[in-house]
């Protein structure tokens, strides 16, 4: 002990004697510039492995371009450019009424409104997925859901003392839904609940905000993190950015399906949740979901299924025969599911459901507040006020086609999307991307540009969905495509042949933009002409 101490008080008057000839200012300073330098380095190295060596170079690179006099005024007119370009198709603002009437105008408004719907572009059967409904807008279904809404119209599920029929109608239509997607089987525990939304982005941001809140009160998570498949959909990035969360992205395997021991590499002590797609949204591919519920169970983890498009065609495809893998409440680890009404489930525009496996997790997505001078208020879903009218399109769709109609109408679909995925395959220089499990199919090219194939489709009044990582498109079938899908073909074979005897952008074509998007290894700026065109455009 002795030895010790002297040992002790020698060093401390080697450092006195070292440091006596400093500056005290900079005996203070050196301590706190170094422990600046450490925190610096850490963020650095964190930023490093987030987003990787090569994404932080070009960033700092692109940052240090833009001080170069006149590089920056160069890059803002271009982008100026490539934002006129992407709006050349859409609404001109000049033409937007500002002011209201100084008298208004009853007898009219339906005219002004059927001028200006006159103007859209010719949807029927031409579009990937957006109209799900079969035929004319003012007839059969169709007609059936406008006048249920119309019925509603006037109700708002807020004021469930008031409507209770739409309380009600609301509660049938979750009912419904978690009993196509497991609700009645043994293994989903029995008390799956939820609610009903404005659509798949909803439920959606609902199911990442409850996974949250439901793992910080378990685990005592304050810094949370989500792991996602690259091909999940962006609105978990949304999600993400609401509620501070950090994704990690982990690459689709050789199947463009969600690689479940990239997801294993990612979980840490701040991850809240896993996310898998049935099917995900640019490939019509469904994910490892029993893989990915026993990673979620062996960690104590959430794992949310999106089955915004695939919630009211898989279980019916499944009855059908086809090969569908598990992908519901059956799955064990699965804590919640989103699943759209309108889309396959052939309901109003602004309808959607989002699940949970009890109540425990779901309790964790209301509001409640306790001190407003207004009252006491709760509210189970963002919005406070809800249109009564879509809740009662969705039930009078689900009820109107029944078990019977869905089936009907996925053995429709499912077999269209067959021929389609087929003919794609028969059209040289054509390939589908994986195995499509539903009714969306993706493809690319090893022989043309696949956005100038794009353009030609588009010049024949084809609205597709262009993708990126690989270049592609994809189109969703609907029943809209049913009777014309040879057409489709057809005019997918004209325009490859057409790109191969004549390659290169066309006149007014978006090829050159998509091709050098996908391309451009800054997706800082690539981010910076999104908000640009959606700024400018709404």
């Amino acid at each position: 002990m002795e030895a010790a101490a002297e040992l002790a008080q020698r060093l401390r008057a080697a450092a006195n004697d070292r440091l006596a000839g400093q500056e005290p200012l900079l005996l203070v300073a050196a301590p706190l510039l170094a422990l600046l330098a450490a925190r610096a380095v850490h963020a650095a190295a964190a930023d490093v492995a987030d987003r990787g060596l090569r994404t932080v170079l070009i960033t700092l690179a692109m940052a240090a371009v833009k001080l170069v006099p006149g590089v920056s005024g160069y890059i803002a007119a271009e982008k100026s450019k490539v934002v006129e370009k992407l709006q050349s198709g859409s609404a001109s603002s000049k033409n937007l009424r500002t002011e209201l009437p100084a008298v208004g105008i009853p007898d009219g408004v339906i005219g002004e409104l059927q001028a200006l719907k006159d103007k859209d572009v010719r949807w029927q059967g031409k579009c990937s997925g957006t109209v799900y409904i079969a035929g004319s807008e003012t007839e059969g279904h169709f007609a059936l859901i406008n006048k249920a809404y119309s019925m509603f119209s006037h109700t708002n599920p807020l004021h469930q003392d008031v409507f209770k029929s739409v309380a009600q109608l609301e509660a049938e239509v979750v009912a419904m839904t978690a009993a196509l997607l497991g609700s009645k089987e043994k293994a989903s525990g029995g008390q799956i609940c939820g609610n009903m939304t404005s659509g798949g982005t909803e439920s959606i941001l609902l199911a990442v905000k409850t996974s949250r809140d439901y793992m910080q009160s378990k685990k005592g998570i304050t810094k949370p993190e989500m792991i996602i498949a690259e091909s999940a959909h962006s609105a978990y990035d949304k999600a993400a950015q609401y509620f501070n969360i950090k994704v990690r992205r982990v690459p689709v395997n050789k199947e463009f399906l969600a690689d479940v021991k990239g997801f294993k590499r990612c979980i840490n002590g701040n991850t809240i949740m896993m996310v898998g797609s049935a099917p995900g949204f640019p490939h019509g591919l469904i994910d490892p979901i029993e893989e990915l519920g026993e990673l979620a169970s062996q960690y104590g983890i959430c794992l949310h299924v999106d089955l915004c498009l695939g919630g009211f065609v898989l279980p019916f495809a499944r009855k059908l025969g086809y090969p569908i893998p598990p992908f519901d409440f059956s799955v064990k680890g699965v804590t919640s599911i989103s699943t759209d009404v309108h889309k396959y489930g052939l309901a109003p525009k602004g309808t959607s459901t989002v699940l949970y496996r009890n109540h425990e997790i779901r309790k964790h997505q209301f509001v409640a507040v306790t001190e407003w001078t207004g009252g006491l208020y709760i509210s189970p879903t963002m919005a406070g006020s809800r249109p009564g009218g879509l809740v009662a399109g969705a039930w009078a769709a689900m009820m109107s086609l029944g078990l019977n109609g869905y089936l009907e109408s996925t053995g429709k679909i499912m077999e269209v999307s067959k021929k389609i995925q087929k003919g794609i395959d028969d059209i040289s220089g054509l390939f589908v991307i994986g195995k499509p499990d539903m009714t969306v199919v993706a493809f690319g090219s090893d022989a043309v540009d696949i956005f100038e194939v794009n353009d030609i489709m588009s010049s024949k009044g084809w609205h597709l969905n262009a993708l990126q990582r690989p270049n592609s498109l994809h189109i969703c079938v609907t029943l809209q495509h049913t009777a014309i899908y040879e057409e489709f073909l057809k005019d997918l074979e004209d325009s490859v042949n057409t790109v191969k005897a004549n390659p290169g952008p066309i006149s007014g074509g978006m090829a050159p933009i998509y091709g050098a998007a996908g391309k451009m290894p800054d997706r800082g700026t690539v981010k910076e002409l999104l908000v640009e065109f959606m700024d400018s455009s709404c």
